[in-house]
């Protein structure tokens, strides 16, 4: 009990420290494409160099277009004329750009950079006294972030809630108990907000990466993997209190039988994110440290702080059905027994046409498409978009997107006339020259939409035609450009670090179970598992019509289902580790199956629920990333972690513990029907 007292002090202690700290995590998060972007991208480049060269510019621009069907007036020029001298208050430099009109003489724009978000919502306010009849709307880069921090302005309290809430429920409907679900659930939120601390103090003082995206799927990682655990160690402490009267007693024993299985789970998780450290993208990159913060975070709180709070409160938490000291330990024969049954009748039949409907559910990955425009990003209508789209109308299709070039300032001539030959390109302006006289500053404007794949290939020939003229050095950068950078680093780190993060799962395997034939074929397991759920979800998402996903998504899926999924089967097969060297190949398998059945499915119905939340968000990004990983891990939950993996088991025989002779004992019980014991 003074242990007890002991653990949840220092945790309140440490909740004084850090809770303070969890809401500036704000301060340190960042959009900024210098910060996200690949640091050895030429888009990167071209953006540093053009910041330092510039100072002042290299900022987003915002695009203002008006459009009156028929023709623009005498009148609209004027008012057009009036916003673009008030516009020089909150455009960078203190003057926006000239009035560009249309050829089919329809629309009118005006481009200038901006400081902040803040100015785009300057421009929105003075637009919304336009004539009527005349449309307006901003897009452009600064447009678009502005869009994305305005739709997103309160999405990580309402992702705070809605994770709350759901997992609130699904733990009330498997405890069944109107108080004991409150403690994994205050332990999870503390988990989130202690986590959000200290990845503000990395963003502060280690130069850590933080974007909205990545705080988002920290949050929901958090919960969904700290629920887990808790669900794995409330299950086993329930257990041990029919075992001793003591509850600290009940608790120690409850704590070291479920601790090798959640470390081995947050062990996986760990270091498979960490492999992101190796990635190009650098947002990416930072998620690595960010979501490891959190699962270290979570395995702490629900090793010590959990169960400090059950001894505190006593047996009374799992009211109405409080465990009793001395009373025979319920035994679940019901639905877990009948499975392990069916499982155990005939495995190779089993595991063959669980593979198979694995497969097949795997050829939906056909209906995806790698790349997501800005058009494909919401599930509203949004503003930038909406400009974008009048723009591409009546303008060259790059016109409010040029590829920036910075180039040497004695070679300008050469650089201009060099773009300008590139097809693909409309017009090349030298448009300002650094103070120091070194650089020159060039805005290419492309024929295409700035997100086309003809916009990316035109990024291609024009760097090859500037880089080859001598003495230029220059660079190519803007949105599209950026895009062409974003892909290619994206494909690069989807083709080396999904291999990295199956290798760490296989090293795991081996080490936990000691063994090497099980943990290549519950490796195999995962990667098909993987396919089905991208397979299904691909499915999903063209009957919703949004079958285009970003390009890091393949990635993230993997991560996460990966070394998420693999959960299920750790707590299954360090069981089955168990119960085979008593019980022998077969008896013990289904022994395992049994006596796992009840707290992994409600860990996986808690962890697809946790991610399921993401479906709330007004972005396509999350809802896909949400459908992905809850279909993956109800996939892993009912499917290969219940039927796949032991009937593969049971198929393989003995063999498959090689060479481990610990879990190779000779059965002590007779295998005439499966043993049903309590998890």
């Amino acid at each position: 009990m003074r242990r007890a007292v002991a653990v949840l002090t220092l945790w309140l202690v440490a909740g004084f420290l850090l809770m303070p700290l969890a809401g500036r995590l704000g301060d340190v998060t960042s959009t900024d494409p210098a910060l996200v972007l690949p640091q050895h991208a030429e888009a990167t480049r071209e953006l540093l160099r053009e910041r330092a060269a510039f100072p002042g510019t290299g900022t987003p621009s915002a695009v203002v277009v008006y459009v009156r069907d028929g023709g623009v007036t005498d009148a609209d020029r004027a008012v057009v004329e009036a916003d673009r001298a008030a516009f020089g208050a909150v455009a960078v430099g203190g003057a926006a750009g000239p009035v560009t009109a249309s050829r089919d003489g329809q629309a009118l724009l005006v481009a200038f950079p901006v400081p902040d978000k803040a100015a785009v919502k300057q421009i929105k306010a003075a637009l919304a006294d336009a004539p009527a009849g005349l449309r307006t709307a901003v897009t452009g880069e600064a447009g678009a972030l502005a869009d994305v921090d305005e739709i997103g302005e309160h999405v990580d309290a309402t992702l705070f809630l809605a994770a709350a809430g759901i997992v609130a429920v699904l733990l009330l409907l498997t405890y069944r108990s109107p108080v004991l679900w409150i403690v994994p659930l205050v332990s999870a939120a503390a988990a989130s907000q202690f986590t959000s601390a200290i990845v503000y103090l990395m963003g502060r003082h280690l130069d850590v990466t933080v974007t909205p995206d990545n705080t988002t799927i920290m949050t929901v990682l958090v919960f969904g993997a700290g629920t887990d655990y808790a669900l794995l160690l409330i299950a086993r402490y329930r257990e041990e209190l029919h075992r001793h009267e003591d509850r600290t007693t009940a608790m120690t024993v409850a704590v070291r039988r479920s601790f090798p299985a959640i470390l081995a789970s947050a062990a996986t998780v760990t270091i498979g994110v960490l492999c992101l450290l190796a990635a190009q993208m650098n947002d990416m990159r930072s998620f690595g440290p960010i979501a490891a913060t959190g699962i270290i975070v979570s395995l702490a709180v629900m090793t010590t702080l959990l169960p400090a709070m059950l001894v505190l409160l006593g047996r009374w938490v799992f009211w109405p059905f409080v465990p009793r000291f001395g009373a025979v330990v319920p035994v679940r024969r019901g639905g877990w027994q009948r499975v392990a049954g069916f499982v155990g009748r005939r495995p190779r039949a089993l595991w063959m046409a669980t593979a198979v409907v694995l497969v097949l559910l795997g050829l939906g990955v056909s209906g995806l498409r790698l790349g997501q425009s800005s058009s494909q990003m919401y599930t509203g209508e949004v503003g930038s978009v909406l400009g974008q789209q009048l723009i591409e109308r009546h303008y060259p299709g790059g016109t409010s997107a040029p590829a920036m070039l910075v180039a040497a300032a004695s070679t300008v001539d050469d650089v201009v006339a060099a773009a300008k030959r590139v097809s693909g390109v409309a017009d090349a302006t030298a448009t300002a020259r650094s103070a120091d006289g070194r650089w020159v500053r060039i805005a290419a404007t492309l024929t295409d939409p700035p997100e086309s794949a003809a916009a990316r290939a035109t990024i291609d020939r024009l760097r090859a035609a500037v880089h080859a003229v001598p003495g230029a050095d220059a660079l190519v950068g803007g949105q599209t450009a950026t895009l062409v950078d974003v892909a290619r680093a994206s494909e690069r780190d989807n083709a080396v670090i999904m291999p990295m993060i199956l290798l760490v799962v296989l090293v795991v395997l081996v080490l936990l179970l000691r063994a090497l034939v099980a943990p290549l074929l519950l490796a195999a397991s995962v990667a098909v598992s993987y396919i089905a759920a991208m397979g299904l979800s691909g499915l999903i998402f063209t009957a919703i019509g949004h079958p285009n996903i970003m390009q890091a998504m393949p990635l993230y899926g993997w991560l996460f289902l990966v070394t998420l999924g693999v959960d299920y089967t750790i707590f299954l097969m360090t069981r089955a580790r168990e119960e085979v060297a008593v019980r022998g190949n077969r008896d013990g398998m289904l022994t395992a199956l049994t006596a796992t059945g009840g707290v992994i499915t409600s860990a996986g119905l808690v962890l697809a629920g946790t991610f399921g939340v993401l479906v709330v968000l007004p972005f396509v990004a999350a809802i896909q990333m949400g459908v992905i990983v809850a279909v993956g891990v109800l996939l892993d939950t009912f499917v290969v972690r219940t039927l796949l993996v032991p009937a593969l088991a049971i198929d393989v025989g003995p063999k498959l513990w090689w060479p481990s002779r610990h879990a190779l004992s000779p059965a002590a019980a007779p295998p005439s029907r499966v043993p049903a014991r309590a998890a």
